[in-house]
C-alpha cells in the first residue's frame, strides 16, 4: 500500500503541469502514489504527462474524464487512491521535494487524522510566506484552520468514513470541503515548513470576480446545514455564526468590490448584508468575535449598516 496518494487534476495547465510533476516525482518519501486526472484537458497538458507516465510507470496512476471542474476532478481522483493518507495539489503549483516525507512522518509519529504545513504565495515578482496559527480541539479548528485542501495530508480511513467529498460546480470548494471534514478530525499536526509554492496568476478562478462570487454563500448554506443535519449545529454554532461573518465581511466583500460591473457590485453588497442579517440577525453578539483582539476582529466589531456602506466606498478607491 502507498504510504501517501497526491491527486493532481489538470485542466490546460501546459505552461505549469511540468515542474509540478518534477517535485513529485523526485519526492524524497518512498511508496508515493501521484494520481493524475485529467480533466478534458485540450492543449499540451496530456503530451507532457504523457512523457512522466513514460519515465515513471510506477508512480503514477493515471486517469481521464470529460472536463467537470477541479471539484469533480478531486472526487474522481479520489475513488482510485489507495494511499494511507491522501493529499491533494493543484497542477500550476509546485512543492518542496521533501515535503511528503516530513508530513508523513509526523503524522504516524503523532499517529495524527491531519497534518497542515505552511506555504509560499508566490507572485511574478514577490513571495509571501503564509504562516498558520495553531489550533486544539474542533472549535478552534473551525476558528483558525486555512480553508485550502493541499496544504494538508489527511487519513485516508477518515475520507471513506465521512464520505466528505467536494462540491461540484461550486466556487469555494474547499470552504464547503474543509468545514464539512472537521468533525471527523481527532488529532493535528503543524507541519512549520514551507513546503508549497501557491502560484499567482491573473487569469486563475481564484483571480476572477463576477456573478459566481456570491457563491461563498451558498458553500457557507452547505456546511451550516450539514451541522445541522448531523445534529451538532448547536454545539459549534458560535464558530459556524464567526466564520459566516468572517468570511462576508472579509475576503468575500474584498472580491466583491474588485468587480468593475458597478449594478452588480451593488447588487452583491446588498445581497451581502442581507445574508449576514438573515442568517445570523445577532452576530454582533457573537462569542468569538467578543473575546479575539486581531485587527481583522476590531473591524469587524466597528461594522454596521452605515460602515459597511463607507467601507466599501473607501476600499473600492484603493
Amino acid at each position: 500500500m502507498p504510504k501517501v496518494s497526491v491527486i493532481v487534476p489538470f485542466y490546460n495547465v501546459e505552461g505549469y503541469i511540468e515542474k509540478c510533476l518534477e517535485t513529485l516525482v523526485n519526492q524524497t518519501l518512498d511508496q508515493i502514489e501521484i494520481i493524475l486526472v485529467n480533466d478534458g484537458s485540450k492543449d499540451r497538458s496530456i503530451d507532457i504527462v504523457k512523457r512522466f507516465i513514460e519515465q515513471y510507470p510506477n508512480k503514477i496512476v493515471y486517469v481521464e474524464k470529460e472536463n467537470g471542474g477541479l471539484s469533480d476532478a478531486r472526487n474522481f481522483g479520489m475513488k482510485y487512491a489507495k494511499g494511507e493518507y491522501i493529499a491533494f495539489l493543484d497542477s500550476d503549483d509546485y512543492v518542496e521535494k521533501d515535503m511528503y516525507e516530513i508530513m508523513y512522518e509526523l503524522a504516524k509519529k503523532e499517529d495524527s487524522d491531519l497534518v497542515e504545513c505552511d506555504f509560499i504565495w508566490e507572485y511574478p515578482n514577490k513571495k509571501k510566506i503564509d504562516v498558520g496559527k495553531y489550533y486544539d480541539g474542533k472549535k478552534e479548528m473551525l476558528e483558525k484552520i486555512r480553508v485550502v485542501a493541499w496544504n494538508k495530508l489527511i487519513k485516508r480511513e477518515i475520507l471513506e468514513k465521512s464520505n466528505i467529498e467536494f462540491p461540484k460546480g461550486y466556487r469555494y470548494e474547499d470552504v464547503e470541503f474543509t468545514y464539512k471534514l472537521i468533525p471527523f478530525i481527532e488529532k493535528v499536526s503543524f507541519c512549520k515548513k514551507a513546503c508549497i509554492h501557491y502560484i499567482q496568476r491573473e487569469g486563475s478562478i481564484s483571480n476572477l470576480q463576477n456573478e459566481r462570487t456570491r457563491e461563498i454563500f451558498d458553500v457557507l448554506e452547505h456546511v451550516v446545514n450539514f451541522y445541522k443535519e448531523k445534529n451538532i449545529y448547536e454545539e459549534f454554532k458560535q464558530q459556524l455564526e464567526y466564520v459566516y461573518v468572517r468570511y462576508a465581511f472579509c475576503s468575500s466583500f474584498l472580491r466583491i468590490i474588485k468587480i468593475s460591473n458597478e449594478e452588480l457590485k451593488d447588487k452583491l453588497l446588498t445581497e451581502t448584508w442581507e445574508k449576514v442579517n438573515t442568517t445570523f440577525p445577532n452576530w454582533k453578539k457573537n462569542e468569538v468575535l467578543k473575546k479575539n483582539k486581531t485587527l481583522k476582529d476590531l473591524y469587524l466589531k466597528t461594522i454596521n449598516k452605515t460602515m459597511f456602506g463607507i467601507y466599501a466606498v473607501i476600499f473600492s478607491m484603493v
